[in-house]
C-alpha cells in the first residue's frame, strides 16, 4: 500500500482510523518452543485443597528455600551505598569485575585475563551475543537434543539455522557422536555442548568429553560450552572445564550467577574465550565486542559486588562461608534427585534417568501403560496439570517425546507431596489389563 493509498483509507474511515501494523520479520522469528506448548497447557482455577505445585519452573528461587548467600548480599548493599556505581560502564564490563571473572575461572595450565572476558546480560544474553558473534545468516550452530530451547530460539532470531545432534538416554544422555557427525555441514560454525545440562541433569564424563572434543577437531569447528550448572554437580561425579581438555579446539565458555548464587533476576552472564595458538577466534572476538555495545552493557549494581563471591581472598571467613553455602545448596538438590529417582521408579508406568548434578530431571512416560486419555508427554502433563494441579514440563519443549521435566530446587514437603499426586494420577489412568 503506498502512502498516498494510506492516507486517502484513512481520509475515508475518518481522521482517527488506522490499520493495525503488521509483525515484524524479527518478531516473527521469536519464537520459543517452550511457550509454543506450555501455551496449550490448560491451567486449572487456584484450589485450597490442591493448591498448585509447579515442578516446571528453572528458578531456584520460587519456593524461598534455597536462598542468596549474605556476603553477595552485603556486597551489594556496599555497591549501592557507594553511589559510585549506578551509571555506564565499559560494555564489556568493568575491569574489576571481568578480572574476578577471570581468577575464578582460571585453572592450572589455563589462564585467563580480564580481556579474554565479556559481561552479559545474564548467561542467555552471553549465548545470544556468542551466537551472533560466530555465525552470519545462513549459518548454522549444532545444538542438543533434548536441550535448552532458547538456544534454537536465539539462534533462529538472527536467521541462523539449527541442526540437532541427538542424547542417549540410555547412556545418562551422553551425545550421539554419529548423530553429531551427520549434522556438521559446510555451514556448520560451532557446536553446542551443555555440561551439566539443561533438562537432563546428567555430567558428563572426561572421556566422553575428549570424544567430543576429536570431532570438533576433526571438523575444524569451535564449540561454545555452557556450562552455567558446573558448580552443581552430584556424589562422585566429576565437573571438567571443556577448556582444560583442548589447547588446540577454540572454546567459548558461558556461563553466570543465577543458578550458583541463587540469583536469576540479577542478570549477569558473562562470556570466556579460550583460544589457540593460531588466534582462530580473532575476529570472532572483535565481533563480540561490537554486539555488547547494543545494550550498552550489563547490570553495573551487580558488577562491584562479584570479586565478593568469585574471587575471595583464599583461606578467609568469606572463601570457606562460600563454600559451605555451594556444599549444602548441592546438598539439598542431590538429596532432592535421589528421594525423586526412588519414589518415581516405584510407580508403574514412570522411568527416571538419575540426575548427576543441575537442578533438573528427565521422567520417561511409558505409554503403553496408561489409558488411551494419554498418548503422549503433552496429554500427560496436561491432564496431571488438571486433575492434581502439579505442573512438569513435556518433553517436547526440549525436543523429546515421552519424556517430562522437573525441576530439584522445591523444598522437600512439596515434593513429597507432588510425588503423591503423581503416583495416584498414574493409578487413575492405569490401561485396563
Amino acid at each position: 500500500m503506498t502512502v498516498a493509498d494510506r492516507e486517502e483509507k484513512r481520509e475515508a474511515n475518518g481522521e482517527g482510523a488506522w490499520d493495525p501494523f503488521p509483525i515484524s520479520s524479527h518478531g516473527l522469528r521469536a519464537n520459543n518452543p517452550l511457550r509454543k506448548i506450555v501455551d496449550t497447557l490448560t491451567i486449572p482455577p487456584t484450589s485450597k485443597d490442591k493448591p498448585m505445585i509447579p515442578l516446571s519452573i528453572g528458578d531456584p528461587t520460587t519456593f524461598g528455600n534455597l536462598k542468596t548467600p549474605q556476603i553477595f548480599i552485603d556486597a551489594l548493599c556496599e555497591s549501592i551505598k557507594s553511589h559510585s556505581n549506578h551509571g555506564y560502564a565499559n560494555s564489556a564490563g568493568t575491569p574489576e569485575a571481568r578480572s574476578a571473572i577471570a581468577t575464578r575461572y582460571s585453572y592450572p595450565g589455563v589462564k585467563v585475563d580480564l580481556e579474554d572476558v565479556i559481561i552479559a546480560s545474564g548467561c542467555s544474553g552471553a549465548i545470544d551475543i556468542a551466537f551472533k558473534a560466530v555465525a552470519s545468516e545462513g549459518d548454522n550452530i549444532i545444538l542438543p537434543n533434548p536441550g535448552f530451547p532458547l538456544y534454537q530460539c536465539l539462534a533462529k532470531s538472527s536467521n541462523i539455522d539449527v541442526r540437532f545432534y541427538d542424547l542417549i538416554p540410555s547412556r545418562n544422555w551422553e551425545v550421539d557422536l554419529e548423530s553429531l557427525r551427520s549434522q556438521i555441514n559446510e555451514r556448520t560454525r560451532a557446536i553446542v555442548i551443555n555440561n551439566p545440562s539443561n533438562p537432563c541433569g546428567n555430567v558428563f564424563s572426561k572421556e566422553h568429553l575428549l570424544d567430543i572434543v576429536a570431532v570438533a577437531q576433526e571438523y575444524g569447528l569451535p564449540i561454545i560450552a555452557d556450562e552455567i550448572y558446573g558448580a552443581i554437580v552430584f556424589g562422585k561425579n566429576e565437573f571438567h572445564p571443556l577448556c582444560t581438555l583442548t589447547s588446540t579446539v577454540p572454546i567459548l565458555t558461558v556461563g553466570g550467577i543465577a543458578k550458583e548464587f541463587l540469583v536469576p533476576g540479577f542478570r549477569i552472564g558473562w562470556i570466556i574465550k579460550h583460544d589457540n595458538r593460531n588466534g582462530t577466534l580473532r575476529n570472532v572476538w572483535n565481533g563480540a565486542l561490537k554486539l555488547t555495545t547494543l545494550i550498552l552493557g550489563a547490570n553495573t549494581i551487580v558488577q562491584p559486588a562479584l570479586k565478593s563471591i568469585l574471587a575471595p581472598e583464599p583461606g578467609t571467613k568469606e572463601e570457606i562461608e562460600l563454600l559451605e553455602f555451594n556444599k549444602e545448596t548441592t546438598k539439598e538438590l542431590e538429596e532432592n534427585a535421589k528421594f525423586l529417582t526412588k519414589f518415581l521408579d516405584s510407580v508403574k508406568g514412570l522411568k527416571t534417568v538419575q540426575p548427576q548434578g543441575a537442578m533438573y530431571m528427565m521422567l520417561q512416560i511409558e505409554v503403553s501403560e496408561f489409558d488411551n486419555t494419554i498418548s503422549d508427554d503433552i496429554d500427560f502433563a496436561n491432564k496431571l496439570l488438571e486433575e492434581e494441579t502439579v505442573f512438569v514440563l513435556p518433553g517436547q519443549c526440549f525436543g523429546i517425546k515421552n519424556f517430562v521435566r522437573i525441576v530439584l530446587s522445591p523444598p522437600k514437603g512439596k515434593l513429597v507431596e507432588a510425588c503423591n499426586r503423581i503416583s495416584n494420577f498414574c493409578s487413575n489412568h492405569m490401561r485396563s489389563e
